[in-house]
Order: structure tokens, then sequence, then C-alpha cells
């Protein structure tokens, strides 16, 4: 079986990646952009399948197919929900929301190969769209449990922080922290790789490598060097919060969602 995995965010596609090989599935290539995509998928044979992330660092991955003919079965590794019904009008085999669950992966790939065999022998066949699916995730939204609380150890005392109260998590000296209202920062054990998947994206948004921030924390937008933006939180002056441009564009998407 040949794969592709088409993921923006390094450290999910690697995770996905050993996730495939304990599967006995080896990516040949992770890809991470559109433009990427777009030059890898015009000069290589179709892959049998894709994992596809949505928002990628240039745009959303539906711009792939307009302007490559993309025959690959379609599984959807992403952090959105909005995006059912648009994915299942593609070749789409699964919508897995992340964090990415080793056995729903298990799942849908044992879906992917019964459907390929049944496909085999017909030229060009692509997968079936269920549109009964489709009316399901409709009418019932995908519904996901994300990280509401975390903790912090101060001296012997362990600190218990709800995440409507957190205003942003950075990145500073090799270490990863949670600021809050207050304008106090505590040091947590997460890595801010790890937080963006575990995070509600409707209510943060990575703009840079050092910081996810809260959208209800955001107290003014500027406009800044190279085509980018400057936000402002109050109390927080540990770094300035720069959005970074490659983000820009879905910055300005996550803001009016």
């Amino acid at each position: 079986m040949k794969a592709v995995i088409i993921e923006d965010e390094k450290p999910s596609a690697r995770r996905l990646k050993r996730m495939l090989e304990v599967l006995n599935i080896t990516p040949e290539v992770m890809l991470h952009s559109v433009q990427e995509s777009v030059e890898y998928l015009l000069n290589h044979p179709a892959p049998d399948l894709i994992f596809l992330d949505i928002q990628l660092s240039d745009g959303l991955s539906f711009e792939i197919f307009d302007q490559v003919q993309v025959d690959s079965a379609i599984i959807f590794t992403t952090a959105y929900d909005e995006y059912a019904l648009q994915a299942f009008k593609l070749n789409s085999i699964d919508y897995l929301l992340k964090p990415i669950d080793e056995e729903e992966l298990k799942v849908a790939i044992d879906q992917f190969k019964l459907r390929f065999r049944e496909s085999e022998n017909t030229t060009n066949q692509g997968a079936t769209i269920n549109f009964e699916e489709i009316a399901k995730l409709l009418g019932n939204p995908i519904e996901r449990n994300y990280k509401r609380r975390f903790t912090a150890k101060v001296g012997e005392h362990l600190k218990l922080f709800h995440t409507d109260g957190i205003q942003l998590f950075y990145s500073e000296n090799k270490g990863t922290y949670l600021n809050l209202e207050n304008g106090r920062n505590y040091l947590i054990d997460s890595k801010l790789e790890s937080l963006i998947d575990e995070l509600d994206p409707k209510q943060f948004f990575r703009i840079s490598r050092q910081a996810i921030i809260n959208i209800n924390a955001i107290d003014d937008m500027i406009s800044y060097t190279n085509s980018r933006i400057q936000v402002k939180i109050n109390s927080f002056k540990e770094l300035d919060l720069i959005v970074s441009r490659e983000r820009v564009k879905e910055f300005r998407i996550w803001l009016e969602k």
C-alpha cells in the first residue's frame, strides 16, 4: 500500500507516521503545505491512500483538488469538524478528529482495505460516498471532549486551572507556561506542540512557534511588519505576540468563526 501524509504540524505528522508503522504502513512522504502537495502529486504516481489534514500552513487542503486530479482514497485527520460535508464529497474513507485515536485509525484503514478489495478490478473507481453518513453528520454534529483543566506544581502544592481562565500558553527557555488573567505564569509539563491537539480550536489558536492564545483574552490587534499581526493580551509582557506570516490567513478565518 502506497500512503502519503499531508499535515502542516510536523509533530502531528510524526505521531501519525509512528501509529501507521505499528499497523504495518510506512508512508512514502510527509508533506506540509498545499503548494508542496500539489507539486508532489503532479510529479509522482498517485498513492493508494492519503492521510489529509484540512488546515495547512498556506490554506485549506481542499485547494489541492482545484489544481490536481486526485484519485487516491482519503482519510481526513483534522482538529476541525465543520468541514465534514465538504470532505465526504471527495473520495474519502473516514474523518478522524485529533487527537487521533489508535483504534479509530485502525478501523478507518480496515474500511479502506475492504473498499480497495471490492474495487481493485474496476479501473478508476473511487470509494462510494455514503450519503447516509453525511446526513448523520449534519444532523448530529461531531462532539469532542477537549481538555478543560491543567495542573501545575507550585512548591509542594498542585494547582488546578480551567482553560476559560487561561489567556495563553507560551514557550520560553525550553519550558511551557500558561498565563492567567491576573498576569501570573505557571510552568506545566505539556509541550506546546501537543497542546494544539488537546485544546478547543474555536477558543485557542497557535499564532506562532512560541504561543497559543485564547480568543477571549485578546485586547487589541495591530498591523505589524511583513503583513503580520501583533496581538495584545492584558497584563502579558513576557514576549511579543506576533502572528507568524504563514498563519495570518488562517488566523483571520479563526477570528470570524
